[in-house]
């Protein structure tokens, strides 16, 4: 089972934010199950924080984490999607990336380890999350 993997949880264990012990627990547990991934927008924004592609590449693969595309569907989906949201009134909070990130996560993965806004469960219900409980 491919589990794809928001920046928000990197970012919460490469932090050691509150509760990041959970999710490397979680993420172990879904490595144990499929791929762990990242898509490009994922990649790109935890970009500023490494000194090189490469350097960024190896942290994540020490995570078992690998890089993987986005493809035109699910590139496709996340526009209709998004559009969807801001005709609904949905604030600009949240831009394309985040509906890339789980469309992505949708149509090319089993489920997705994000630290849940709220708006995940409301335009993706079919995207199963990863429980860091």
């Amino acid at each position: 089972m491919k589990t794809a993997i928001d920046t928000s949880v990197i970012l919460a264990i490469w932090g050691k934010e509150p509760g990041f012990e959970r999710w490397e627990i979680a993420l172990k547990s879904a490595a144990e199950e499929g791929e762990l991934c990242i898509c490009p927008v994922v990649f790109a924004e935890l970009s500023p924080g490494s000194e090189s592609a490469p350097v960024l590449l190896a942290a994540l693969s020490s995570l078992a984490i690998s890089y993987d595309e986005i493809n035109p569907d699910s590139a496709r989906l996340a526009g209709v999607i998004h559009m969807r949201y801001r005709q609904e009134g949905g604030p600009r909070e949240h831009l394309i990336p985040d509906f890339l990130i789980a469309a992505h996560a949708q149509e090319q993965c089993a489920r997705l380890a994000a630290i849940d806004r709220g708006y995940l469960r409301r335009y993706f219900p079919n995207l199963k999350p990863v429980d860091p409980a």
